[in-house]
């Protein structure tokens, strides 16, 4: 049997090609990490912008704490609208979920400033959105449907905000009087995507 030799500056080329494979999703990580780090030390946003085109405050019902089966509470609110109406992030953050459970079917977590979790549910479908990925607010995260334990109901989005002490009521971040503002960011996020 003989054994190939391969030079000594060859083997220092497959090295550092390893190195390197190894370095640039360490340095994706840390860049990530960094930005998590960021968006954690901000203060949590004291009013949102609305995750469905087209609707103001006053298109809300705050269904925040109403009684679902079995013995739990309702942490979040539904916001009615066609299947197919496109979801938008409220916030910036990142992307750290996105998939399925039993209770809201189609889901995506965005961790975003203050360390709260805003989720998105009942999706019909995602956009081409996936863990790990920044998001802007405005940036399309999905499609309202009714997947998940909203199966026999009409199509709406379940959106929900959990901060460190747990759920927070979103129907006031949505209803502030700067919450309808984030309608021209999403028209001007969506032109410049379409450009792209």
């Amino acid at each position: 049997m003989s054994m190939v030799s391969v030079s000594k500056p060859v083997r220092r080329v497959v090295v550092a090609v390893l190195l390197a494979s190894l370095a640039i999703p360490a340095y994706s990580w840390l860049k990530l990490a960094v930005y998590g780090a960021r968006l954690a030390a901000m203060p949590p946003p004291a009013s949102l912008p609305m995750p469905l085109p087209g609707l103001k405050g006053r298109d809300l019902a705050d269904t925040w704490q109403a009684p679902r089966a079995p013995r739990r509470r309702h942490e979040g609110i539904d916001i009615f609208a066609d299947r197919g109406t496109p979801v938008y992030a409220t916030t910036e953050g990142i992307v750290f979920s996105r998939g399925q459970n039993a209770l809201g079917g189609n889901v995506v977590w965005v961790y975003g400033p203050g360390g709260q979790r805003h989720y998105y549910a009942h999706l019909e479908r995602f956009a081409d959105v996936a863990g790990g990925d920044r998001v802007r607010a405005g940036t399309l995260l999905g499609f309202v449907g009714n997947t998940g334990n909203a199966r026999t109901t009409p199509a709406h989005l379940h959106y929900g905000v959990y901060g460190k002490s747990g759920a927070v009521n979103p129907y006031p971040l949505l209803t502030t009087d700067g919450a309808s503002d984030g309608l021209s960011s999403y028209n001007n996020a969506h032109a410049e995507q379409r450009r792209h």
